[in-house]
């Protein structure tokens, strides 16, 4: 099977997208591949495939190292729908859906594996994934690797050690390739990327191996660049009406806290513009619910949600064609995460307006955001040590224990500013004191403790004997370990567990929401920043904020043009489209005139 037969079989294409057949042929020839495409540039298909290509001659799989779980979800739905084999092991699962995937994957014909890079971390799934036969690993969002990136994940880090584990390909028994795919980074980041995906003993004194490089140009002639300069909060709420009741269609709307998602939505509702809000804090299932009402917003009878208002938590995986509008209320951090999230307006090829409000106030809250993000060091291990006595972890233990860590409550307690904290426990997990998890939804987990034999002899409800006998015909592991429930718990079946578990027939963990703490070093009795974790990495901070002003306050230079040449376009063109080069053919027309 040619890779041209595999687009057209399995996916329904008559052509490839520019670039899409060089990656391929590239990872088919067994070499190291780093491919950087704009967001909506393809870069699924560039490992699908290869890995469909190679499985049909020798089988094997293809490894994907993704951070997004709902791009895995929908990416693993998508390839079943295709008949082609699909697992994915993320955050929530029990151990035994973990060991059933991976079963599935080592002695059935599996061709995609999706996992998360914190699996990476555990031993155990560490020498499962070298028993597989991988053909391809594939690291999706692979600026996450780079300590110069702007959304660094230690995790990352093992990756590198993975491929010194696997065994030869299937596919002509050779050493298992890695594609790396980014849709944002900077020259530095790529040779970073290289680097850290090296297996150990090339990358000794700095090599890379060998790789092949393909950039995509990031300009898009689609998508026109706005800035929208505003005297003070009042006038960019003044410009968000006005622009969405001037341009028709879907539209996401970027602010920076959760409480302002909400104010907004109702703003827009009362003006008669259908809008939701959308943040971090709400439950997965309100979060699917409001995700699908505006994906199918033009789709439906019922109309569905025209504006998204939402933090940053909202967008990664989300595949929607047809948005005409990104506006960010708030200044993002860096060129890169902007972006990224102006980059999901006109995937469809169609006109889309990427609007960024700035106002004169909105500098000073940038440069807040440097302590903010990198509080004194003192600061540092003054939360270090706080938090461990919060979760009464002793000098010499603690190590490979997880934790659940309510933040609110850690700050209440040991009188710790919220925001600080939160940038306090990144830089540890940077410098490799802990790894610590955002605040994730955990599903509700169930164990029973006493014998089947002795069940009857219990007086219960017909609600409790009914669920207890749905636990033991369901989850097999049930009497030996914690099982996470999958179903959808109701309030009478929520107070027949609790009830259950108030008399120790079962331990009963309701579903929760809380961020995750795991030592992963015993607990220390001091703390030491690398100047590789703060200082330098403040310094790349900084920069990118300061790149992020410059482009919101210049009115000189094409918009489009200014962020080609940061990510490295040194010969790009003026767009044409974006606000400062309307302006001035609008001059040049005005002068001729």
């Amino acid at each position: 099977m040619t890779p041209q037969e595999a687009l057209k079989t399995y996916f329904g294409y008559d052509a490839f997208r520019p670039l899409q057949e060089d990656i391929i042929n590239s990872v088919l020839a067994g070499n190291d591949t780093l491919a950087l495409m704009p967001t909506g540039g393809g870069k699924s298909l560039c490992f699908q495939i290869p890995e469909l290509v190679m499985a049909e001659q020798s089988g094997g799989l293809c490894l994907v190292v993704t951070p997004l779980i709902a791009l895995m979800k929908d990416q693993v739905e998508n390839l079943r729908r295709r008949n082609i084999p699909a697992e994915a092991v993320y955050t929530g699962m029990s151990k035994t859906k973990v060991e059933q995937a991976l079963d599935n994957c080592t002695y059935g014909p599996y061709r995609f594996l999706y996992v998360s890079p914190e699996r990476l971390e555990s031993r155990h799934f560490r020498s499962r994934i070298a028993r597989l036969p991988i053909n391809l690993i594939a690291v999706d969002e692979a600026h996450c690797i780079s300590q110069w990136g702007y959304d660094f994940r230690p995790s990352y880090l093992r990756i590198a050690d993975i491929r010194e584990l696997l065994s030869p390909s299937p596919y002509k028994n050779r050493q298992v390739p890695v594609l790396a795919l980014t849709a944002t980074a900077t020259p530095d980041v790529a040779e970073d990327i290289q680097l850290r995906l090296t297996p150990p003993a090339i990358a000794q004194e700095g090599e890379k191996g060998r790789w092949n490089v393909f950039r995509q140009s990031f300009g898009r002639k689609n998508l026109c660049y706005i800035v929208r300069r505003c005297a003070d909060s009042r006038g960019k709420t003044d410009q968000l009406l006005h622009i969405l009741q001037h341009v028709q269609g879907s539209a996401i709307v970027y602010v920076r806290n959760r409480k302002h998602t909400e104010d907004l939505t109702q703003l827009l509702c009362s003006e008669g513009i259908e809008a939701q809000f959308y943040h971090a804090g709400l439950t997965t299932e309100e979060r699917t619910r409001r995700q699908e009402a505006w994906k199918n917003y033009g789709r439906t009878e019922n109309g569905g949600t025209r504006v998204m208002v939402c933090t940053n938590a909202f967008g990664m995986g989300i595949d929607k064609p047809d948005v005409r509008i990104v506006l960010h209320y708030d200044t993002p951090d860096s060129p890169e995460a902007y972006f990224q999230e102006a980059g999901r307006a006109g995937r469809d090829g169609d006109m889309a307006y990427a609007v960024l409000l700035y106002a004169p106030e909105d500098k000073g809250k940038m440069s807040k955001r440097i302590a903010d993000n990198y509080p004194p060091k003192e600061f540092v291990e003054k939360v270090y040590h706080n938090t461990s006595d919060y979760l009464c972890v002793g000098a010499g233990s603690g190590e490979g224990h997880t934790f659940s860590l309510h933040i609110n409550d850690l700050c209440r307690v040991m009188r710790l500013p919220v925001m600080q904290t939160y940038s306090a426990l990144h830089l540890l997990t940077q410098a490799g004191y802990i790894d610590f998890q955002e605040e994730q939804e955990t599903q509700a987990r169930v164990k029973l403790n006493v014998a089947r034999t002795d069940l009857p002899s219990f007086q219960l409800s017909d609600k409790q004997r009914s669920v207890l006998q749905a636990l033991m015909r369901n989850y097999t592991g049930v009497f030996t370990d914690l099982q996470y429930l999958h179903e959808e718990i109701d309030e009478e079946t929520h107070e027949a567990l609790a009830g259950l578990a108030a008399r120790h027939i079962l331990t009963y963990i309701p579903r929760t929401r809380a961020c995750a703490l795991t030592y992963t070093r015993e607990r220390q009795t001091g703390v030491f920043l690398p100047e590789a974790v703060y200082e330098k990495r403040a310094q790349r901070y900084t920069e990118r904020l300061n790149a992020m002003l410059e482009y919101a306050e210049q009115g000189r230079f094409c918009r489009q043009q200014i962020l080609q040449h940061y990510f490295g376009e040194e010969d790009a063109e003026a767009c044409g489209t974006c606000d400062v080069c309307r302006a001035a053919h609008q001059r040049k027309t005005d002068v001729k005139e």
